[in-house]
């Protein structure tokens, strides 16, 4: 089997017009009534499908997308989302769920992956193997992840290190971290298809979990309603602080 990597490999990225793209991001907002018009069912496949291809960290895909469809589950999904306009009226309801607990079982797939492929390198597959455990391993009630805390803090004074996740909750954040940039791809794509979105957080996490029989370690990261604006399906204009309040050159 091919161990190392083929350095001549390149994709040429494709020419397109940015305006196009800036239309999108300034077209997105957050509609919170929809129209009665459906999303095609071959649309929303299509930008389900475009959501996995968001940046993950190590590739762990740390995510899960659940589009409710049974009329039951669409109910108790939308009570579970305290009855909110954007959550009743929407065309499409999608649950957004990090999936911390899924790293090893991610990594021995993607070794898998990349062993097939033969044409990745000892190191990268050794990746998978060896370090990915230790990186997103923190044991049970956390002792692990205290032990790389203490490495990490000392051989932090030295040199750059990773730091953490030390403790479930990092870990969680790490998967919610990955599970949003995915929420984006979508909400994006759906405007590129001209329908529109509406990420909410104002909603139940435990009976979210219950609706859709999630673990305890699976985390709600936001429901994402989805359709065509309605009239009124927008507030106001956006509103945005000033820029130099978050954008700084260093």
């Amino acid at each position: 089997m091919k161990k190392h990597a083929d350095r001549n490999y390149h994709e040429s990225p494709p020419n397109f017009d940015p305006k196009s793209f800036v239309d999108i991001l300034r077209s997105r907002r957050s509609i919170r009534r929809f129209s009665a018009t459906p999303i095609p069912d071959a649309v929303m496949r299509e930008c389900l499908e475009l959501t996995l291809l968001a940046p993950n960290s190590s590739n762990l895909q740390a995510w899960e997308f659940y589009w409710v469809r049974e009329p039951e589950n669409r109910l108790a999904l939308i009570q579970a989302c305290l009855n909110q306009q954007a959550a009743r009226t929407a065309a499409a309801l999608v649950v957004a769920v990090a999936r911390p607990d899924t790293y090893r079982r991610n990594a021995k797939l993607m070794l898998e992956t990349l062993n097939r492929s033969g044409s990745f390198s000892e190191s990268m597959l050794q990746y998978y193997r060896r370090l990915v455990p230790i990186l997103y391993g923190v044991g049970p009630g956390s002792l692990f992840g205290g032990v790389k805390w203490l490495l990490c803090s000392i051989i932090g004074w030295f040199r750059p290190i990773i730091r953490g996740p030390f403790s479930r909750k990092e870990r969680e954040m790490w998967a919610v971290k990955t599970c949003a940039l995915g929420c984006e791809n979508l909400m994006l794509a759906l405007r590129a298809h001209g329908f529109d979105s509406c990420p909410l957080e104002g909603m139940d996490e435990v009976r979210i979990r219950k609706i859709l029989k999630l673990p305890r370690s699976a985390r709600v990261a936001m429901v994402i309603a989805a359709g065509e604006r309605a009239v009124g399906g927008v507030y106001g204009p956006q509103v945005r602080l000033p820029s130099s309040l978050f954008l700084f050159e260093v």
